[in-house]
């Protein structure tokens, strides 16, 4: 089956469900993305800050499939935030991925109390790998409201995609409606929570029963109903299987205000807060 795909405001466009591979060991990546390619995945979001963008090359070079049926992502370090850095560590990803180019490359966080509150140098930077041919398209993560202005402002560029924590127990509104308000998309990380109760809570239970699906399927169809691009993790073959099952059922709007109104605000916040994240490895 293939997954749909939203357009995005650079005219191109990207696969709504895909792969993340997050917390996924150098050991484990290869072997998991071969059997996402399997199963029919073809978008995989991985990072410099994740440790495993050689073995993500690796299955892609073992796949077998055309370059352009696989959609790629990375991130730029939180180490990598000044221009020339960043510049220069988007080769070594592409080099270990073993590609020409990337479809998309992002900002990882936005580290605001770093390097002196200079993100738009950074997304300045992008840009210019953009132009170079480097990366097909350009986008962030993690911004707040007030981060995405700031760059657009100073730029005229909108990213394409900003990528944030969104879950029904942390709908992040603010963020949502930022990123749709500058006519780019949400990318939803961690659409499943981490471990926070949302799959097991009544109502997402209550919604699974009805259509004969697990609560995951439940929470990515709630996502992906939404408009926002998903890409789940994990390390079972079964359990990918089990996540890529969900173009074939759709939720009520009945059901859709139930998972919506599981919103905790703030509270619900399981990831750091990017106004406050300052995490910069060595």
């Amino acid at each position: 089956m293939s997954t749909p795909r939203i357009e995005l405001n650079d005219h191109t466009s990207i696969p709504q469900f895909g792969l993340g591979v997050w917390q996924v060991s150098p050991d484990d990546v290869e072997r998991v993305v071969s059997d996402a390619f399997e199963i029919g995945y073809r978008h995989v979001d991985t990072a410099q800050m994740y440790g495993n963008e050689k073995g993500v090359g690796a299955a892609i070079a073992a796949s077998g499939l055309a370059r352009d049926d696989v959609y790629v992502t990375t991130k730029v370090n939180n180490n990598r935030h000044r221009p020339a850095d960043a510049k220069d560590s988007a080769r070594v990803s592409l080099e270990k991925l073993g590609l020409d180019r990337v479809d998309l490359l992002l900002i990882h966080w936005p580290l605001p109390t770093q390097y002196d509150g200079d993100f738009v140098s950074t997304w300045e930077a992008l840009l210019e790998l953009r132009e170079e041919g480097l990366a097909t398209s350009v986008g962030v993560s993690n911004f707040q409201p007030d981060h995405l202005d700031r760059i657009v402002a100073a730029t005229g560029v909108v990213p394409v995609v900003n990528q944030v924590e969104v879950h029904p127990y942390f709908a992040n509104e603010a963020a949502r409606a930022a990123t749709l308000r500058h006519g780019a998309h949400v990318e939803a990380w961690s659409p499943l929570g981490q471990g926070g109760g949302e799959l097991t809570d009544p109502a997402v239970l209550a919604v699974a029963e009805a259509h004969g699906k697990t609560p995951a399927q439940v929470l990515l169809r709630w996502a992906l109903d939404r408009g926002d691009i998903v890409f789940p993790k994990s390390l079972s073959k079964a359990r990918l299987a089990e996540n890529f099952d969900v173009f074939d059922f759709a939720l009520t709007a009945d059901e859709v205000a139930a998972i919506a109104a599981l919103d905790k605000g703030e509270a619900g916040r399981q990831g750091p807060n990017p106004d406050t994240f300052d995490w910069i490895p060595a």
